[in-house]
């Protein structure tokens, strides 16, 4: 035994240079070679416990009631931060964003370096979700503490009690952290101020008001001030605010035009044309809205992949981070020219008959936040995954057939995110909700979002 301890203290070439049995020099090799895998394993851990967390976030986006596209933003920009920081410290290849963020200057570091990354994560994603969807079901709490208990039972094996407590104790001060943090942003509780009665619109041609029969079941905007929130890039927070085609309801002018686009397409919409604009339709009275399907397309990316934990939660921050800051700024933009919808031209000035294929969204039109969202989230899973990543996108399969447009949900195959990205923003054309101009200006303005969250990765 001692002999052998000897051995492994020496370089190769002494190893070499000794007169030992070969059948001792095949047990070292393969005492190393565990060794080196076991070190490894401490490193490269499964993400199926990231991928069940981010699951059931998209689940109970989809069944609490009262949510709306910009709370969900936010929802999944802080789980996703708080799954990344989590586990950040457990590999030497990722950084935490502590200083890089908007605002966050700190964040709690483990007390002891035998942490259980998995359990840290496990228990801040229960933290976070309990806390920033508080208005929830007691069914889906139950659901949360489930999982929680379900993976604390498997992954404290081999664990001290000791390390077990610290493990948790860690993961809930990230979440607790980042949950105080997230109360100064401007968005906290959003969904006990959802519509806005006291918000002054502005009146005049080109503007937009809140339809009588839209997606809400009060005519008030959503969320007016949205765009004054913190965004978690310091740099999304300072992009101009794009330009905006002046009114004009000349025929043949610009605006006429796009507008003009909008009543030819609805006219002759073709059958596949019905299913994109039904499978990106995100109603988040129905689904997990948009900026779940981009954390649902961030799912796919990790298991497609079988990326790690560690870059699985890089994966789920950046998408999570991004299409929160793309909502800010989209906000911003609708709130700042107010621009009418489609329906009010085109019943004005092209046919009274004209009838959309949605019902109206209680937000002004420029520019398109399924467009803007879903760039943004390409962006960054382009950045991790690369420019040609083939997936398919099954997120609405099994809903029941649209009885009204006999239109059936079904899996939809993509060759990259950016082709999902354009096809999401033409799905806004179809269905008769905004022009070519606000889909093209959104997935051009989802690309900057995207790049600055890119950056806050980068070592």
């Amino acid at each position: 035994m001692n002999k052998n301890y000897t051995l492994i203290k020496y370089n190769l070439s002494d190893a070499f240079s000794l007169k030992f049995d070969f059948r001792r020099w095949v047990i070292l090799f393969f005492v190393f070679v565990l060794s080196f895998n076991s070190f490894s394993q401490k490193i490269k851990k499964d993400s199926k416990i990231a991928t069940d967390w981010a699951s059931l976030t998209l689940s109970i986006m989809k069944t609490t009631p009262n949510g709306t596209p910009t709370f969900g933003s936010r929802f999944v920009g802080y789980a996703g931060l708080t799954m990344y920081e989590t586990v950040v410290h457990g590999n030497p290849e990722y950084k935490s964003l502590v200083g890089k963020l908007n605002g966050l200057e700190y964040l709690p570091s483990p007390a002891t370096s035998k942490i259980n990354w998995t359990l840290a994560l496990n228990a801040g994603q229960a933290q976070i979700i309990k806390s920033i969807y508080d208005f929830t079901s007691e069914y889906n709490y139950k659901r949360i503490d489930s999982l929680e208990q379900y993976y604390l039972a498997i992954e404290s094996k081999g664990y001290s009690q000791k390390e077990i407590e610290a493990s948790i104790e860690f993961g809930k001060s990230i979440a607790n952290a980042i949950f105080e943090w997230s109360k100064t942003d401007g968005g906290h509780k959003g969904y006990l101020r959802n519509f806005d009665s006291t918000y002054a619109l502005p009146k005049g041609n080109g503007k937009w008001s809140p339809p009588l029969k839209g997606q809400a079941a009060v005519a008030l905007p959503l969320h007016p001030y949205w765009g004054k929130n913190r965004t978690f890039a310091k740099n999304n927070f300072t992009l101009p605010i794009p330009a905006m085609v002046d009114y004009d309801y000349t025929k043949g002018t610009t605006y006429y035009n796009y507008m003009r686009e909008v009543y030819t397409v609805r006219q002759n919409l073709t059958h596949e044309q019905k299913e994109i604009a039904n499978w990106w339709g995100d109603d988040p009275s129905e689904t997990f809205s948009p900026p779940g399907h981009s954390y649902y397309m961030a799912l796919v990316a990790v298991e497609n992949s079988k990326a790690d934990i560690f870059k699985a939660s890089q994966t789920f921050a950046a998408v999570g981070m991004a299409v929160a800051d793309a909502f800010i700024n989209c906000w911003k933009t609708k709130y700042y020219y107010h621009v009418e919808r489609p329906f009010n031209f085109i019943y004005y000035n092209m046919s009274t008959m004209w009838d959309l294929y949605w019902p109206e969204p209680p937000f002004p039109a420029f520019y398109s936040g399924h467009a803007g969202q879903a760039s943004s989230a390409a962006t960054v899973l382009t950045n991790m995954y690369g420019e040609k990543f083939e997936f398919v996108d099954e997120s609405h399969v099994g809903r029941p057939k649209d009885m009204e447009r006999l239109v059936e949900y079904k899996a939809r195959h993509f060759n990259s995110f950016y082709e999902a990205a354009e096809e999401s923003a033409m799905s806004r054309l179809y269905g008769g909700i905004h022009t070519r101009l606000d889909n093209e200006v959104g997935l051009v303005e989802g690309r900057k979002i995207g790049s600055n969250i890119n950056q806050l990765f980068e070592k």
